[in-house]
This record gives C-alpha cells, structure tokens and sequence, in this order.
C-alpha cells in the first residue's frame, strides 16, 4: 500500500494520497489550501490516478482546493453532510472573523459532485476499503477514515480530531468540547494501540503513543462503540 503526505498552506493541513500503489488509482484525503502544486507533483511521480476526494471535515485549510482537484480529475467529493455547507460558505465555519478572512483569499471553488459520508459507511474506492467513522467535536460533520494495510496494519485518517500530543479545537462553530470527549472516548480510545494516526495536522503518531502520553486523553475511560 502507498501512502503519501504533505503539509499545505498557511496552516500547514496534511494532504494525503492513497493507493494500492505505483501506477495505480488513488484516493486524495484533505486538499486544502495551496495543495494542488504538491498534488500534481506526487500524481505524476508516482503515476495516479484519482478516483474520489474524502473530507475528514469542512474547514477551508482541509477543502480548499477540493473543487478544483475534482473538477480537474472528474472526481467527486464525500463529506459528511453536516459539513457540506462548508464547501459554499467557508466563512460560515470561522466564526465572526470568518467574512473578514475569506475577503483576503481568491474565490472557493466548489465541487460539482458532492456525495455524503454516514457513520458505519465503507467506502471501496481505488482498490482498497475504507471505514468511514463520524467523529463530531471539532465539528458537527467531522469523520475518521480508517482502512488496513495488506500487511495487516490499520491507519487512521483522523482529521482534526486527534494529533500527536493534542486535539483538534472546539471553539469555533459546529464545535462542542463535551461532544469532542466523548468521540474521544467511544471512537478513539477503543482502537488497538498500534494504529497508525494520519492527522490533519502535524506527525504520524500511534493509537498506543496517545493513549500513553496524550493529556487529553489521560482522564478519559474507555467505553465500548
């Protein structure tokens, strides 16, 4: 199996490509700002194509590029539908400054085909399967993405709801402190210790890792999905 990151733009969100691998079809996770440069690039060198683009969640430094790499490669997009409202209105998720930022930004490119994510979805696309997890907290729509490796590894595409050593914030709108621990708690803590974390920000880490040294997650019980 292929996996390929980099970080984008001014909030440094990672991009990810999937594959089964070398010239094979791909899934691209998360094209926010700026992406697209770093995504052609790895495309070609590495002989892809894509099939689907999967939004861990709305907020713009993970979407913003989404309908121009759909349209672009004639792909859709899956959200979560209580996000998808992002996708047109980015500055709706940011809060009161939100109009203010987005004035200093060039146009969002929506994209045209945008299909809806739900909790227990699997999603087999490019060869591979995806389990689709919702994971609301850092936002109503946000979702984990997980799917195994051949070697029987699990990775888990977590968005902004877990990094190495924090969690995703909850202040801005769609995002609730107490629903963030219990997705901490039902949707995290369960998982086997050596899953490898793909955030949306930051370093790979580990299930295990987190559950040893992450504060937020130090209080937390365990409790079964």
């Amino acid at each position: 199996m292929l996996v390929l990151g980099f970080p984008a733009g001014p909030l440094q969100a990672n991009c990810y490509l999937l594959a089964a691998g070398d010239g094979a079809d791909c899934v691209i996770v998360d094209p926010g700002q700026e992406a697209t440069e770093a995504l052609e690039e790895q495309l070609r060198e590495h002989r892809l194509d894509p099939v689907a683009v999967l939004l861990t969640h709305g907020h713009f430094d993970h979407v913003f590029s989404a309908g121009e790499v759909c349209r672009a490669h004639d792909v859709p997009a899956w959200i979560h539908p209580a996000d998808r409202y992002m996708l047109t209105d980015p500055a709706a998720s940011m809060g009161p400054q939100g109009a203010e930022l987005f004035e200093a930004l060039p146009p969002l490119v929506a994209p045209g085909d945008v299909r809806d994510l739900g909790d227990g979805d699997v999603l087999e696309l490019a060869g591979l399967e995806l389990g689709v997890t919702h994971s609301p907290g850092h936002t109503g729509g946000s979702v984990l993405f997980g799917v195994g490796t051949e070697e029987g590894g699990r990775l888990l595409l977590a968005g902004d709801t877990l990094f190495a050593g924090a969690i995703g914030r909850t202040d801005l709108p769609g995002g609730d402190h107490g629903t963030m621990l219990h997705t901490l708690r039902t949707r995290i803590l369960p998982l086997v210790d050596d899953t490898v974390v793909l955030p949306g920000h930051g370093p790979t880490t580990t299930i295990g890792r987190e559950r040893a040294s992450n504060p937020f997650l130090q209080d937390l019980a365990p409790a079964d999905r």
